[in-house]
């Protein structure tokens, strides 16, 4: 007896197959797919049987076969009706009933849920398997424009939700979704597939189609796209398309016999796993031998053979044979295979909890122990292993399959759903759906973005190209974008979707390295701009700059060497080793305008260059100063390094002010297609301050300078400091517009040729001719060259000057103070006293105190000067128109003789040659002060009186003036008589050549 499954309890009984229970309708004609099913389970069941397997618990398996009559509230009547008559007598259920169901074709997705179906199994992968190797496939070949036809039963509704879902994740859009009721006769079935036909030719785009549909109705939609195509008078092509069945109809015989693949196009299906098909093949051969009356308890067989035999009229072998035969078109190797491993599923789990009692004693084993023992333990299928996973699944995957004309399926491809891939078993027959194209748009072109157009649907799009700094490289053949589902709208039954973050798009290029011109496929890395040392303007400039060290050293080697000669020492002495340093240290800091930028290098650059420039600056200044001083008799110019080190410290607090509040430092200047290193100057106030401090004193320079222009051309610095300072202010005033406008690679290089055009302009004009007088000039390198060019100064000149010698005495002595003038006869207007013997008394003061004197030009003839003692008179005789003038020029003679009492023995030698050449007597009171004289010094003003060509004898006179007696000896004298050029007999031959 065969072991019958209860809601509560297990008992024995008999075998039963009905057709004809109470109250239970029928289908009025069995399906030959159906009754496949449940031969392959009686086959199955009757092996396990016979095997050795069941044997040791000493059982066998039963079961009781109803017909759904494909409707779902039969299915359930069925059911409740079948729970009913299976209750044991002696036994309590304290809540809903527990039974093991094991499904070997019901693919719904809910049925996953274990919440509300805690004990459904099933040997076959759920339609969310199946739905996501549907997505892979369209993906593989690029078909994302597709259309969906599905029924409106649980299993349709519950398929196409899952393809929606994740076709929208894969950037594959539904253009359209025809949805048919499941009742094959009703009117509504034919309007459903009328206009499912109709929408197909509506979207031409659409050359792949999705069907979740069963092979009746596909059959039927066959037709009616033939019938329409047609009547409207369209080519064959327009019907093609490529087919995705799913496993309801994949492995159909009546749609194959049905339809034709020159129409149809091209059909991949998805079946499930298949098996050995020998022992279902021997059952049918075994049912073919029996004959037509051997049907046993059967009745479904029994009806199927009077179906089968009141549409031909066979005779009965005829009939069993032609029967038979139906059956092996409708027998799917998938199926078979399924039906027999949950078969054995529950036959293994049946020995299991048999083991150790004895099953036939109702009761023994209760439903849920079984379950138990299915869900945990594995059990074995042709020496293969099976387990149900926590859905009680079986996903063991899918065969593709491409349908051919002659009627087979070839086995083309294995779908592995653990990592949603495929194995290709074959791809020749692939090769014709690469052609294939379905899309609602054309594919853009690498460099060009995907711009919606308006509608639901994001796979309808333009092309636009991609802008500057953007790119992509999407030719739509691939589809890295996911898409998020919004709504669906009811009336239209469309889903609505927006962009995920991984959208088909222009992507933009990294803003910092990267950059991509219009229209293009792939980025490219910015060049790293920089002022190198390769670069062959930075090599001129650096060549420049080292030159320029080389030269500044290879002068002051030359100044050191002759620091005792004249030009030397009318360069400035000292001054000008510090002006050669700085200008070494300026060409230096030009240097570091050049390589690659860092933060030290920035500082140092700006900072060396205007300390120096303003040393050099301001030692050009107190030169400036010097002279402009000396030629305008003024007191001589106090500490000169003082104001030079004033000046630098101001400088240098600037600088130090800078780099404290904010220092320049290195960054990197992103352009759009280059990144730019460069130094930033932190504060452009301050960096201005210092350029324009050092302007300042620059300017200052040009002005006392220009002031001594007319000088003679040995002493002549005003001069070349006019020129070089003009060259300086200019180059700079360029300089700034330039470097605001001016930006690029080479904006250090504009500061660095303005730096170096300063520091030669100032190592040319400053130092150049002082060493081309002393390496070739020789001969105007000496004191007596420079007493020439002196004299020949003063001839052209008009000038009269007053003399003052002040000497410091012993307390109670008092300064004599010597006034001796000459002037034309008659002359007038020039204030001027004509009254002989006129006495000047003079003053002197302590050695505390300034001496000051008043003195009266008169004509001196034998006029007398008194001090406050008579003793300490000095008489000066009246001289011939032969006198010698004296002229502001001979002041500059003070540099070769930087002693006083130099001054005074030549001031007395002047006096004693006076005397002998005109044979007057001449008495003096400086022989007896000498002894006592502790500082001299002579100074001078200029008094300019026009000229009078008639004048035969000029007026020479000395007085004293407003002194420090501190401030004699510093610095080299600055006034001296025109007999400081020597004798009486020199000065007339020097006047006649």
């Amino acid at each position: 007896m065969p072991l019958r499954r209860r809601a509560a309890c297990w008992e024995l009984q008999p075998k039963v197959l009905s057709s004809s229970e109470e109250s239970l309708p029928f289908t009025k004609m069995l399906e030959a797919r159906g009754l496949v099913r449940m031969l392959a389970m009686i086959n199955a069941v009757e092996k396990v049987n016979r095997s050795p397997l069941l044997a040791d618990v000493n059982v066998t398996l039963g079961y009781h076969i109803l017909d759904s009559c494909a409707d779902v509230s039969t299915a359930l009547r069925a059911t409740a009706h079948f729970i009913e008559r299976s209750h044991c007598p002696g036994t309590t259920s304290c809540g809903p009933p527990v039974l093991a169901v094991i499904s070997y074709s019901s693919t719904a997705v809910t049925l996953s849920d274990k919440t509300r179906f805690p004990a459904f199994m099933r040997t076959i992968p759920n339609d969310r398997h199946q739905t996501a190797a549907m997505v892979s496939l369209l993906s593989t070949y690029g078909w994302t424009w597709v259309g969906v036809v599905t029924t409106d039963g649980n299993y349709g509704q519950s398929a196409l939700e899952n393809f929606v879902s994740q076709a929208s994740k894969n950037g594959i859009c539904v253009a359209f979704k025809s949805i048919i009721p499941q009742a094959v006769g009703s009117q509504d079935v034919r309007s459903a597939i009328t206009q499912t036909a109709r929408t197909i030719f509506e979207n031409p785009e659409a050359q792949v189609i999705v069907s979740f549909a069963k092979p009746t109705l596909m059959v039927y939609l066959y037709q009616e796209l033939k019938n329409q195509m047609l009547r409207g008078g369209r080519d064959r092509k327009s019907m093609r398309r490529v087919w995705v069945a799913s496993d309801s109809w994949s492995s159909s015989s009546s749609v194959k016999e049905n339809i034709h693949l020159e129409d149809m196009g091209h059909v991949l299906g998805f079946t499930f796993k298949s098996g050995d098909l020998s022992s279902f093949n021997e059952y049918l051969s075994r049912l073919e031998a029996a004959g037509h009356d051997d049907t046993g308890d059967n009745v479904f067989l029994q009806e199927f053979y009077t179906q089968l035999n009141a549409s031909e009229g066979y005779g009965d072998t005829e009939l069993v044979s032609k029967a038979v035969e139906t059956l092996r078109e409708h027998t799917h190797a998938g199926t078979i295979f399924s039906v027999e491993m949950a078969v054995s599923a529950i036959a293994q789990a049946l020995v299991s909890v048999c083991r150790n009692r004895d099953c036939r004693t109702p009761g023994t084993v209760q439903p849920w122990e079984l379950l138990k023992a299915m869900w945990m333990e594995e059990f074995k299928l042709r020496g293969k292993s099976f387990k149900f996973d926590s859905s009680g699944d079986i996903n063991l995957g899918y065969d593709v399959t491409m349908w051919r004309s002659d009627g087979e399926n070839i086995h083309v491809q294995d779908y592995h759903p653990h990592n949603n891939s495929f194995t290709h078993s074959t791809t020749q027959q692939l090769n014709a759906l690469k052609h294939i194209i379905s899309k609602c748009s054309k594919s853009c072109v690498p460099g060009e973005s995907k711009k919606t157009t308006k509608g639901p649907h994001t796979c309808c799009y333009e092309c636009a190209i991609c802008s500057a700094n953007y790119y992509s490289n999407d030719t739509g053949k691939t589809f890295p974008f996911t898409l998020t589902h919004l709504f669906t709208c009811t009336k239209s039954n469309r889903s609505y979707f927006t962009w995920d973050k991984h959208m088909a798009q222009c992507l933009s290029c990294d803003p910092v390295t990267e950059w991509s011109p219009e229209g293009t496929s792939s980025c490219l890395p910015k060049d790293r701009l920089l002022f190198s040392w390769q670069d062959p303007f930075a090599m001129v400039l650096l060549t420049f700059s080292a030159l320029g060290v080389v030269l500044n050293l290879l002068v002051s080697a030359l100044f050191l060497h002759q620091q005792d000669t004249p030009v030397v020492k009318a360069a400035g002495g000292p001054l000008s080793q510090v002006i050669l340093f700085s200008l070494v240290i300026s060409d230096i800091s030009a240097m570091l305008f050049v390589g690659q930028p860092n933060s030290l290098q920035c500082k140092a650059r700006q900072v060396l260059f205007g300390i120096s420039f303003t040393l050099c600056v301001s030692c050009i200044l107190v030169k400036t100063l010097h002279i402009l001083l000396a030629f305008q008799f003024n007191p001589e110019l106090h500490e000169p390094y003082i104001i030079v080190a004033i000046c630098v410290s101001l400088q240098a607090a600037t600088c130090i002010c800078w780099l404290v509040l904010k220092s320049p430092y290195n960054h990197i200047v992103n352009n759009p297609t280059t990144l730019l290193e460069a130094c930033h100057e932190g504060s452009y106030l301050a960096f201005g301050v210092m350029l324009g401090y050092i302007a300042v004193l620059a300017f200052v320079c040009f002005i006392c300078a220009f002031k001594g222009r007319k000088l003679p051309h040995l002493y002549n610095e005003a001069k070349f400091i006019t020129f070089s300072m003009l060259l300086y202010l200019i180059s700079w005033l360029l300089f700034v517009p330039v470097y605001i406008t001016t930006s690029g690679v080479y904006l250090p290089a504009v500061e660095m040729v303005v730096i170096l055009i300063s520091n030669y302009g100032i190592l040319c004009c400053h130092f150049f001719p002082k060493c081309y007088i002393i390496l070739f000039k020789k001969e105007q390198n000496t004191n007596t060259a420079f007493r020439k060019k002196l004299y020949e100064y003063s001839n052209k000149t008009t000038d009269v000057v007053s003399v003052s010698v002040v000497t410091n005495y012993r307390e109670g002595v008092t300064c004599p103070s010597l006034h001796r003038g000459m002037m034309s006869k008659g002359s007038k207007g020039n204030g001027f006293s004509e009254a002989n013997g006129t006495k000047v008394k003079v003053s002197a003061a302590r050695e505390d105190k300034l001496i000051k004197s008043y003195s009266t030009s008169m004509p001196l003839a034998g006029v007398q000067l008194l001090g406050k003692k008579k003793d300490e008179r000095c008489t000066v005789s009246l001289l011939d128109e032969s006198a010698v003038r004296v002229d502001a020029a001979a002041a500059l003679l003070g540099l070769l003789l930087p002693q006083p009492q130099d001054v005074l023995q030549t001031v007395q030698r002047h006096l004693h040659d006076l005397r002998v050449h005109h044979g007057e007597q001449v008495t003096h009171g400086f022989d007896g002060v000498q002894g006592h004289q502790r500082e001299g010094k002579l100074s001078a003003t200029q008094n300019n009186s026009p000229a009078s060509e008639d004048r035969q004898v000029e007026q020479l006179y000395l007085d004293l003036s407003p002194v420090p007696c501190s401030d004699v000896g510093h610095g080299p004298a600055r006034l001296l008589l025109d007999g400081l050029l020597g004798t009486a007999e020199q000065v007339e031959e020097t006047r006649q050549s």
